[in-house]
């Protein structure tokens, strides 16, 4: 898979950002007081963990900070954009895949599935790159078709946070605020031979799952706010 060429302004930019980014989450992050929870019958994952697990959009600055000891592989595009997210994530500890679910999807959903043949978690911003907001794509439930393993379902919400103007009203979570790491029922047993429309069910439950943990932790929240 070809690497797109960047010019010389942009490889400036690549060389900055990045850390600069890093740097800001790591200052942020250090403050954050992570409360879990998990739906009954439902145990969270923790390092070194295995299989799929999923997360929406707008939770990408809590999770980069939150799950960086998880030592996961993300599925990231070849754009720019891409480009600056990896080296972003790969400092925080994290290991990228390139490609995207327009251009190189397949070879990337392949590539994860080495990472999972290897014991190892992978995890996907489920409604991203672009959106629409809580939407899952049906990516993880074709690498989850191709390879066996469970989708886990998680969500961050900071006590207090800025909210970008964003597709995804993207979080950026105040220092030392409390954070609810939300766990729902993970989605298991999707089968290797599920034609488009059995693969589209298990796209919805794990669309359900989702926002049963986003839900979840704006209850808790809501219920245990100072």
């Amino acid at each position: 898979m070809t690497r797109p060429s960047f010019t010389f302004g942009q490889r400036i930019a690549i060389a900055i950002v990045p850390r600069l980014a890093a740097a800001i989450i790591a200052i942020i992050g250090i403050t954050l007081r992570f409360e879990v929870i998990a739906e009954e019958g439902t145990i969270p994952a923790t390092p070194p963990p295995q299989g799929i697990f999923c997360f929406w959009h707008q939770c990408t600055f809590l999770c980069s900070w939150y799950f960086r000891k998880y030592r996961c592989s993300i599925l990231i595009s070849q754009s720019l954009d891409g480009e600056l997210i990896a080296r972003t994530l790969g400092l925080l500890g994290f290991h990228s895949v390139r490609g995207s679910s327009s251009r190189g999807g397949a070879a990337g959903l392949l590539a994860l599935g080495s990472v999972l043949g290897k014991g190892e978690a992978v995890i996907f911003t489920a409604d991203g790159p672009r959106g629409p907001i809580y939407k899952t794509k049906i990516g993880p439930v074709k690498l989850a078709q191709m390879t066996g393993e469970p989708i886990g379902s998680f969500y961050l919400l900071p006590e207090k946070k800025w909210t970008l103007n964003s597709w995804d009203r993207f979080f950026i979570p105040w220092p030392f605020s409390r954070v609810i790491v939300s766990w729902a029922r993970p989605i298991v047993n999707i089968p290797a031979g599920a034609g488009p429309a059995e693969l589209e069910t298990h796209r919805q439950q794990l669309n359900d799952a989702l926002e049963r943990a986003r839900l979840q932790a704006e209850t808790h929240l809501a219920n245990t706010r100072r």
